[in-house]
Parts: structure tokens; C-alpha cells; sequence
């Protein structure tokens, strides 16, 4: 299973890019995907078995902290406008890339 977690101030803002990358799984019958969206406040609960941790825009001042956390996972900040017009395909793929799938 393929974890990939979407990290944002909430929680609220990523549930829609979520249910894009969801979607675009699904096209592309990627059942050993799981997609998950969490507040930046929980990521040290929630974000273990992370294969990817992507933060939205509006948290990327946290990749630092987040690398230090989990240094064994790659995290990166979601490009904005991946982000801002819910490109779920753009993101999965390169999510996906980065967990070396």
C-alpha cells in the first residue's frame, strides 16, 4: 500500500484535491493507493506511514520541519497551481514519482 499524505492549515482545503487524486487513481486502477488528507497539527500522528507527504501552499514554510520528522520520506510542497485548480492526476503522478512507484 502506497500511503500518500496531503498535509494543509485544516485539513479542509486539500479534501478536494484529495477527492481529484481519488479519482484519478481509480481511472488508472491504482488500488493499492491510499490518499489521506490531515491538518499540519497532526502530521506527526497521522503521517508514519507515509510513502509521500505533500504540503498545500499555504503550509510549505513547514517542509523544513516536516523533512526532520520523517527523514526517510519525501515531502515536498504541491505546486500551487496543481493545487489551486484540484489537478488531482498532476498530483498523484507526481506523488507517485516520488515514492518511487
Amino acid at each position: 500500500m502506497t500511503h500518500i499524505v496531503l498535509c494543509c492549515n485544516q485539513g479542509m482545503s486539500t479534501s478536494i484535491l484529495v477527492k481529484k487524486m481519488r479519482e484519478a487513481a481509480a481511472k488508472e486502477n491504482l488500488e493499492d493507493v491510499q490518499i489521506d488528507a490531515y491538518p499540519i497539527s497532526e502530521i506527526e500522528e497521522k503521517a508514519p506511514d507515509a510513502a509521500v507527504i505533500l504540503l498545500g501552499p499555504q503550509v510549505r514554510f513547514e517542509l523544513g520541519r516536516v523533512q526532520k520528522l520523517f527523514p526517510n520520506t519525501p515531502a515536498e510542497a504541491i505546486n500551487p497551481q496543481d493545487y489551486g485548480l484540484a489537478r488531482g492526476g498532476n498530483v498523484l503522478k507526481h506523488a507517485l514519482e516520488l515514492a518511487g512507484k
